[in-house]
């Protein structure tokens, strides 16, 4: 008997939670990353409680996790003119989570924890530096051809999970559309050292600013703060790029006498875009390669690792437990449907808001959140649904 192997494209998080879960349910997995080595870029920065609490399946992960990042307790709603609108304390879900919080901690942290317990597997392999250019199926298997270092090879599976990112080659090779839409304008985040909260009465670790004008996002991680700006559709990427915009933006954010000192800059495209399958025979997409936001929330990484446990433990149930694979349709529903009514709903609407011109529907808004943080059991379902919550308890009630 052939022991049971599932192929995953990309090494970020996503498909190391997917490897490290199948491989520690004793099943072979060959990670393929086109990467020479794990991204340490700075992107996601933001663990939302359940994230956390699916996490700790793998013995210490989570604590670890937690150790090289900060915790969150409130998050807060500000205006870039007048200051603190609304400010809410997640220790209001301490009966729902065993992590009462947010956790600022760079993905790449988590990355790195998964790649060391998944290599100490004997039947789990990573191979950097691996671009998938193309994927064939059967009945019975899945076959997918790498190049790597110059050579061609194919690997054959089980199971192929596409978690490959934005422009995966998983979802593309397998025909699968990539329905939504591109927004004219692109983000630009700054990461600098300067302690905003020196100067920002009461700022939190994690701050959502609106403005008709310039809205802003302000996240703190252990040494640095990230604050992501819009962009305005005409300007080009090499003027907003330049010392000299950059210097001019975080000084109209907060004026200092001294410039700032950029420790990382990155301009980016934002999408809505979700993939029109999930699954296509033995190929599964997660993630990025299956839906995509703004990062406005913190939805999308922690809506990619919900979905690499929701679809493990079915493929767990198909391989080992000689589970009809339809299962692996109930994946598709049940994130599918999360990635349309909540992350990219959500998403969206939080953008809306935050950008509100209106100065009528921008009071109308301040004074809904406000209303919200002053009732305790308000606060609790406003924090259940934002934490992502309510998105996993509408995935499971879909058979």
């Amino acid at each position: 008997m052939t022991t049971p192997h599932v192929l995953i494209a990309g090494a970020g998080p996503v498909g190391l939670v997917s490897a490290l879960a199948l491989a520690r349910a004793g099943i072979a997995v060959t990670v393929l990353e086109r990467n020479a080595g794990l991204a340490e870029d700075l992107r996601a920065s933001t663990f939302h409680p359940p994230t956390l609490d699916m996490l700790e399946q793998f013995e210490g992960l989570t604590q670890q996790l937690i150790a090289q990042g900060l915790v969150a307790r409130h998050t807060q709603q500000r205006d870039r003119q007048t200051g603190l609108v609304a400010e809410f304390d997640m220790d209001v879900l301490r009966n729902d989570t065993r992590h009462p919080y947010r956790l600022q901690c760079e993905q790449w942290k988590l990355s790195r924890l998964l790649l060391e317990r998944l290599l100490a597997l004997p039947h789990a392999e990573v191979l950097f530096g691996s671009t998938v250019d193309q994927v064939t199926q059967t009945a019975d298997a899945v076959s997918v051809r790498v190049q790597a270092q110059g050579e061609v090879k194919t690997l054959r599976g089980d199971y192929l999970v596409g978690a490959d990112g934005a422009w995966s080659a998983v979802r593309q090779h397998s025909g699968i559309a990539f329905d939504g839409f591109t927004y004219p304008e692109r983000f630009l985040v700054v990461s600098t050292d300067f302690e905003f909260a020196d100067h920002l009465p009461r700022l939190s670790y994690v701050n959502y600013v609106s403005d008709p004008d310039e809205w802003c996002v302000l996240l703190r991680v252990p040494t640095l703060w990230r604050v992501l700006f819009p962009t305005r559709p005409e300007e080009t990427d090499e003027s907003v790029m330049t010392d000299t915009s950059i210097e001019q933006r975080l000084q109209q954010l907060q004026p200092r006498h001294q410039p700032y000192k950029v420790v990382h800059r990155t301009l980016y495209k934002v999408h809505q875009r979700i993939a029109q399958r999930f699954r296509h025979g033995r190929v599964l997409l997660a993630g990025d390669a299956a839906h995509i936001n703004n990062p406005l929330g913190g939805m999308g990484m922690n809506g990619g690792v919900q979905d690499a446990f929701n679809l493990c433990e079915k493929l767990i149930q198909v391989i080992q437990l000689g589970a009809n694979d339809a299962l692996l349709d109930r994946y598709e529903r049940q994130r599918r449907t999360v990635a349309i009514e909540y992350v990219n709903a959500d998403t969206q609407r939080n953008k809306k808001l935050i950008e509100e011109r209106d100065p009528i529907v921008r009071g109308r808004t301040h004074d809904e959140l406000r209303a919200i943080a002053a009732d305790p059991k308000a606060m609790r379902a406003y924090l259940h649904k934002t934490s992502m919550f309510d998105a996993l308890a509408r995935a499971a009630s879909i058979e």
